[in-house]
């Protein structure tokens, strides 16, 4: 699974990555993450606001920092 942190790596961007991190790793899931700081990469994935979140090819949240639990469920539905 590819997780992508899209944001400009402030604070809150990496607080995202700690939180999908335990996220997956509450689920024994294999992962990758990939941050993007490029804002035209950010641009070009359609986000409007950061930080983003995106599991695989799919945009999960964004302009907020989900909780590991919330992030747990949205990986879980994937």
């Amino acid at each position: 699974m590819k997780i992508r942190i899209y944001g400009s790596g402030c604070s809150k961007c990496n607080q995202l990555t700690q939180n999908a991190e335990a996220a997956a790793q509450a689920l024994q899931i294999s992962y990758e993450i990939e941050k993007v700081t490029d804002m035209n990469a950010i641009i070009d994935a359609g986000i409007m606001r950061t930080p983003a979140l995106g599991v695989d090819d799919d945009i999960v949240a964004e302009g907020k920092v989900p909780s590991s639990d919330e992030i747990k469920q949205l990986l879980a539905k994937i």
